[in-house]
Formats: structure tokens, C-alpha cells, sequence
């Protein structure tokens, strides 16, 4: 009999977890959660002030079963969920099966998986947060009338297997919006005047740019504009007329938030922000390294939260100093922002002396460049502000002026280990400029002008739709991956080479819900029901009482949209290909697989086949056509028509790319060699 029982979430944590205790320590996963609303009904008893109708889920049993007879024989039983509000609802569910009262000290919880952190954890049991409960109860039952209720008005009204979502809506609202915006979208003309100019004595070259008239600001539109400018300063004699000298300093970004961390992923290492988390849970549950066993590599990976900890920090130190040098250190604190969870720390590792390349052998591919990431973004948060010596010069040609800005890095500090992408993809203009002299003349070599055209918003990408919903406070560091996942699996969204696209059918409901829904489908509104959720956490607010004073009006509006709103017709792309039953032109539709083919003669009709895409590019084996299609998991693979009849060409790779990289390889070289013939020659 096990004098202590530990219940935690997955098997990949108890095993983790049992290599720190004693062997009179038994560790069981509950695969998640163990009870939760069924799928069939509503299963929210409105009459009875919104109570939830909780049953043990499907397939469970023999789980529950052998969690009861284990807490049945252990002397103390800790539920060791993760730490936030879904983990604190799951040791809650736990605890009624197990027949634990949830005001004994039978809740345990750390923030990294590691030795110390799970045995201190222990020493110290709680009572079950009801708070953190009720907010997670709150956010399901919410989200549950919301999909319950206006996910039927949609199959009625447009087409069955629809859904909606308070925030999942919100999402493809945002990004059918910047559709419209881009759609939309008149593009101005305008110009710009650059100066080469030339230091007489040194004779280096730089570049300064026009910036108007009398040390006015000139913003040029047309070419009869750039024209006048251009016959004005002809035979003009370009002068420095002032210079400044100054110091430029650029602090590190903060270690990674579930949020910052998705984003960089996705812009650094190319992730789906679905992907960076399941990556991320496997380093916090724990990897098998080499000599130590199975360790939690970093903390919890579900935070908005910039601090750390003084011990994180004091390692941080102690590794800078020793790699760097102590003044590449810099003792920083960063300010969580005031809606956020500070419960948690950031992202970071839980062992600074396992670095990315000590233990790369023991992980795989992705584990390994994400850690980095993690590990990389926490030492360059605590080591010293980079410093640039930056120059800028005023130029002046009779009465036009152009400027000239430079900078010169002095000191990289952080910049040694690691520069978060929004740095990189600064658009500022800088130049490497010589020594001037303020008075001093300067020669022209060349003026141009260039024509531009401003452009529409760019589209949403996975990383840069989390950085709206997060400023937006729509969700929670939880909720972006499933939110995404979601939207795509309806397919009111499709991702193309990273964008994201709203689909005909993602346009539809869209519009549907805004014009009946304003309010469910309002980006303030589901913002202020997150602090309504976070108020319930802090024990500020009853969660039922929130419930209430929600489902009153939407009840009226569901009911009032459900008799007033008339059938919407769905407009589906037509192929060319006839169905062979009936006649007709085939439409697309979209299934659980992708796209298909389906008769619009449906009911009479109902022909259906897959959609087969092609590419132009040949089979490399046999010439035949080479067809796009899917994995269950929407992977792309290549495949020819002819397999497997004739042919058993298959690739994960389109065909001819290799051999068009070779044949540019090989022209290049050939293109050098003719060119270094000729230099000999001469």
C-alpha cells in the first residue's frame, strides 16, 4: 500500500515525477479530464441557476476504478493538476470521484517539474482553489450556452454541421475584416528623392534622403511634383548644415509568455502555434536526458506572466558572467502587464546549466530548436542593453533639405545570444556615412527618384492573429492554440504559405452572426467577459451572477433571430466537371478531409468524389500528372496518377524543386567560369 497518491494530468508527468520520490509514492494520470459536459445536450440546467450537468466521460471507467481503489488504500492523496484555472477544475472533478472534501489540503502545485519545486510542493498542500474553479466553470458553462445555443440557429438557417464560439467568432470576424480591408484597399502614389553624395577628401559615398523645403516636411505625390524638385535643386550645392552625434541603446525583450513564445515560433522556426504547444508541454512534462534521467526542462508553459524568479535570476547571472564576462550582465525586472495572470513565472529553463547544445543528443528535432528558443530568449533577458553610436546629418541644397542617419553598433550586449524577430524587420533607413565637418561642401554624384505605392494591411498569420487576440483581451494564454485550431478545422479559415484567409463559408456565418449576434460577436465585449472571468478567479465575483446577467438579453436575441431570419443560401464555386449521374456541373464543397466534389442536385443527386488538385510540374518517373493530396492531419504529399498501376512515385517534396536548385546551381557555375575565362583572357 502506497503511503502518499499523486494524481497528475499525463503519463509523460507521473513518470517524470515518480523518478523524484520515494518508492512509497505511487504516481497516476488521469488523461486529462475525468469528467466533463456531455457532447449530446446543452447540459445546463438554466431553470436551476445555470448548473452544469457534469458526467464521468465515455471510456473512463476502468481509469476511474483503479483511481478509486488507489485512493482508497493510500494514506494521503495529492492532486497535482497544472497550475491554473483548468488544472484547478480538473483536481476539482477529481476530488468529487475520489470523494475527497475539497476544503482538505489535497492540492499540490509547481511551476516546473523539477526535484526541489515537486518535493516543496508536497510539504505544502492546499485546499482547492473554488475560486480558479468557478472562473473555469464559468468560461465552459459561457461557452457552452453560446455554442449550444447559436450553433443550431446556423444549421437551420445556412447548413448543418456549423458552429460558433464566443471566441473562436471573434477570431474569423478579425480576420474576415481585414479581408474587407485589404479587398478594399486604394493603394496612393508617392515619391521619394535620394542623394548620392560624395566626402571630398575621404571620398566614401552615402546616401541621404529628401526630406522637404525650408526644414518643412515635404510628403511628394506625382511625378510633376518630383520633376519641379529635381529642375529646382539641378546645379543646387549640397552642404552639411548640421550634424548630431548621440548614443543609441536597445534594451533584450522580456522571457517568453505563452503568447510571445507562439509568436516567435511561428516567425523564427516556422511552428503552427498548435505544434509550439505540444512541443512545449513535452519539455515541461519531461525529456529522458542522457546521465540525468527524466527532467522537466522548462516551466509551465500556459503564462502571461514576464516575471521570474530571484533564484532563475541568480543562475542567469552566474552562466552570463562565466560565458560573457560580468558586463554583459544586467540585473532586470519586467513588468507583467496589469490584466495578466501573475500567478506563474515566464517561460524559461528550469536548469541553466543544461544548455541547448549539451543536450541536444537526448532531443528531438523540434524539442531541440524550441528550447533553444526558450533557453536563449530567458540568459538574453538578463544581459546587458546593446549600445549604437548613432550620426545624423542635415543637408542642405539651397532651400531643400535632405538627412542622412547612421549608426554604427558599439557594445552588442544581449545582441551576442539572441535578437527577437520584430528587431530584425525594422524598415529604418541607415547608412554607413564618413567623417563630416559641419559648412563643409559636398560632391553629387547622383540623385533618383523612386515611385512607390502604399500597400493594404498584410493579412493575419497564426503569430501575428495571437498578438491581436492578446491585445485585444480576447482569451487567454489557453485558449489561443484550440482558437486557431478550431477556426480552421470549420474551415472558415485556410492557411496559405502562412496567411490566413477567410473562406466563402467563413464570410457567410461571419456575417450572419455580426448583423444577429452584434453583441456575442463584439471585440469588446468578449474582452470584458475575460476580466469578468478574472474578477471570478480573485474571488470578486460570482460566477452564476455573471452567467445571469448574459443569458437574459441573448435568450430574447436567439429567439428573435431564429423567427425573423430567412434561410441563407450557400453560393459554392462550380467546377468543370459534370457529374456522371445527373448531368450537372459539380460544385466544391469542403469536408473533413478538404475540399470535394458533390452534385448540386442534392437530394435527388448525391454523387460526391474527391477533388483532385494538380500541379504543373511532371512525374519525374513515368510524365503523368502529379496530384496534390492529404493526410488526415492535412499534410500535403505528391503522388502520380498513375500509382500504383504503373508507377510508384510518391514525395513529401513537390517534384522539380531539387532538380531546379541543381540546374541553377550548375548554371551559375558556368555563368562564373565563362566570366573568370574572360578576365583571363584580357
Amino acid at each position: 500500500m502506497a503511503d502518499k497518491l499523486i494524481i497528475v494530468e499525463s503519463p509523460a508527468k507521473a513518470t517524470t515525477i515518480k523518478k523524484f520520490l520515494g518508492g512509497n509514492v505511487k504516481v497516476l494520470a488521469s488523461m486529462g479530464h475525468i469528467r466533463d459536459l456531455p457532447k449530446s445536450k446543452l447540459a445546463i440546467d438554466i431553470e436551476n441557476d445555470f448548473t452544469p450537468e457534469y458526467i464521468n466521460i465515455r471510456g473512463k471507467g476502468a481509469l476511474i476504478k483503479t483511481l478509486k481503489k488507489e485512493a482508497k488504500n493510500a494514506k494521503y492523496v495529492y492532486l497535482a493538476t497544472d497550475p491554473d484555472r483548468e488544472g484547478e477544475a480538473i483536481a476539482w472533478h477529481l476530488a468529487h470521484i475520489l470523494d475527497i472534501n475539497p476544503e482538505e489540503v489535497c492540492r499540490v502545485t509547481f511551476n516546473e517539474i523539477t526535484k526541489e519545486a515537486v518535493k516543496n510542493a508536497i510539504k505544502e498542500p492546499r485546499k482547492i482553489d473554488m475560486d480558479l474553479t468557478d472562473a473555469q466553470q464559468a468560461r465552459r458553462v459561457l461557452d457552452r450556452i453560446v455554442g449550444y445555443k447559436i450553433s443550431p440557429v446556423l444549421w437551420k438557417k445556412v447548413q448543418k454541421g456549423l458552429s460558433a464560439g464566443r471566441v473562436q467568432s471573434v477570431a474569423v470576424r478579425l480576420i474576415v475584416e481585414r479581408e474587407e480591408e485589404i479587398e478594399n484597399f486604394k493603394p496612393e502614389e508617392y515619391w521619394n528623392i535620394y542623394a548620392k553624395l560624395k566626402e571630398p577628401k575621404s571620398k566614401k559615398s552615402f546616401q541621404a534622403k529628401f526630406y522637404g523645403k525650408n526644414n518643412e516636411k515635404i510628403d511628394i505625390h506625382s511625378e510633376n511634383e518630383v520633376n519641379q524638385i529635381l529642375s529646382d535643386i539641378e546645379k543646387a550645392k549640397y552642404t552639411v548644415e548640421e550634424i548630431k552625434k548621440g548614443e543609441k541603446k536597445r534594451t533584450p525583450a522580456p522571457p517568453f509568455t505563452t503568447s510571445t513564445m507562439q509568436q516567435e515560433a511561428s516567425r523564427k522556426l516556422g511552428f503552427a502555434i498548435k505544434k509550439t504547444m505540444s512541443v512545449a508541454q513535452g519539455l515541461y512534462e519531461g525529456v529522458k536526458i542522457a546521465e540525468k534521467g527524466t527532467i522537466g526542462l522548462i516551466t509551465y508553459m500556459r503564462t502571461d506572466s514576464t516575471r521570474i524568479s530571484e533564484e532563475a535570476k541568480k543562475w542567469a547571472k552566474d552562466y552570463i558572467e562565466k560565458e560573457y564576462g560580468a558586463e554583459y550582465y544586467e540585473n532586470r525586472y519586467y513588468k507583467t502587464k496589469g490584466d495578466a495572470q501573475d500567478a506563474h513565472e515566464a517561460i524559461r529553463p528550469t536548469y541553466v546549466e543544461l544548455s541547448p547544445e549539451k543536450i541536444k543528443a537526448s532531443l528531438t528535432n523540434d524539442q531541440y530548436k524550441l528550447y533553444k528558443l526558450i533557453y536563449n530568449r530567458f540568459i538574453a533577458s538578463q544581459m546587458a542593453t546593446a549600445i549604437y553610436d548613432t550620426v545624423a546629418v542635415k543637408i542642405l541644397a539651397d532651400n531643400y533639405n535632405f538627412r542622412a542617419n547612421g549608426q554604427t553598433l558599439k557594445f552588442k550586449g544581449f545582441m551576442t545570444l539572441y535578437v527577437e524577430t520584430a528587431d530584425l524587420e525594422e524598415k529604418e533607413e541607415f547608412e554607413k556615412i564618413p567623417e563630416l565637418i559641419e559648412g563643409q561642401e559636398l560632391k553629387k554624384e547622383k540623385i533618383e527618384a523612386k515611385q512607390s505605392f502604399t500597400e493594404p494591411p498584410p493579412r493575419y498569420t497564426e503569430a501575428s492573429l495571437v498578438k491581436t487576440l492578446e491585445e485585444k483581451g480576447i482569451g487567454r494564454p489557453s485558449t489561443y492554440s484550440p482558437t486557431i485550431t478550431t477556426i480552421l478545422a470549420r474551415r472558415y479559415i485556410e492557411k496559405v504559405q502562412k496567411q490566413l484567409y477567410p473562406t466563402e463559408l467563413g464570410k457567410i456565418v461571419n456575417k450572419l452572426l455580426v448583423e444577429n449576434f452584434p453583441d456575442v460577436l463584439n471585440v469588446k465585449f468578449t474582452a470584458e467577459m475575460e476580466e469578468q472571468f478574472d474578477k471570478i478567479a480573485e474571488g470578486k465575483e460570482e460566477w452564476k451572477k455573471v452567467i445571469r446577467e448574459f443569458y437574459g438579453p441573448f435568450k430574447k436575441t436567439v429567439e428573435t433571430v431564429e423567427k425573423e431570419l430567412e434561410h441563407v443560401k450557400l453560393e459554392y464555386e462550380v467546377s468543370d466537371v459534370p457529374c456522371e449521374k445527373c448531368g450537372r456541373m459539380m460544385v466544391i464543397k469542403y469536408g473533413k478531409y478538404g475540399k470535394f466534389l458533390a452534385c448540386p442536385g442534392y437530394p435527388e443527386c448525391q454523387n460526391a468524389k474527391p477533388l483532385v488538385e494538380t500541379i504543373d510540374e511532371p512525374c519525374p518517373k513515368c510524365g503523368g500528372k502529379i496530384q496534390i493530396r492529404k493526410t488526415k492531419k492535412r499534410r500535403n504529399y505528391y503522388i502520380c496518377e498513375n500509382n500504383p498501376v504503373s508507377c510508384d512515385y510518391i514525395s513529401w517534396n513537390k517534384p522539380g524543386k531539387e532538380e531546379k536548385k541543381a540546374v541553377k546551381k550548375k548554371t551559375t557555375s558556368r555563368k562564373t567560369a565563362k566570366k573568370r575565362t574572360t578576365k583571363k583572357k584580357k
